[in-house]
């Protein structure tokens, strides 16, 4: 199972707070046991929202919202792509994880739709055309 972990922003990343050198260590630390586990495989931070741009559509209609985007703890400051067994093993990695931030945070964690989720809707050529762009992309 694929899972999403979704570190929320907070004031001070949105502010562009960059964090401490021990957090950073704490953090790469922690990023090595995954690695070395064979749970990560991706994982990057992520600039303040004030740095980004939303696009949002409405039929053929498309609107460009410029940050910095309100509700910060609804905001992504981070995210990792984890390869697990399950739920169960998700979580276990997370509480094992340095705090994130310097204060008080959060981190969600979403499972990945996979092929089989769509059911019928996957037809064998869908499912052909998603083979053929995974094997695009992970070619160097």
């Amino acid at each position: 199972m694929r899972v999403m972990v979704l570190v929320k922003a907070t004031k001070e990343s949105e502010a562009g707070v960059m964090p401490p050198r021990e957090l950073l260590e704490s953090m790469g630390r922690f990023n090595e046991e995954l690695v070395d586990a064979g749970i990560m495989l991706a994982g990057e931070g992520l600039h303040p929202s004030a740095k980004g741009k939303r696009v949002a559509f409405d039929g053929s209609s498309r609107t460009v919202i410029d940050g910095p985007f309100a509700e910060t703890g609804e905001l992504v400051a981070g995210f990792w792509l984890w390869q697990v067994r399950d739920m169960d093993e998700a979580l276990e990695w997370v509480k094992r994880c340095p705090n994130p931030m310097p204060g008080p945070s959060e981190i969600e964690i979403r499972p990945v739709f996979e092929a089989a989720d769509f059911a019928d809707a996957m037809t064998p050529e869908i499912a052909a055309q998603e083979d053929r762009l995974r094997e695009k992309m992970i070619r160097p």
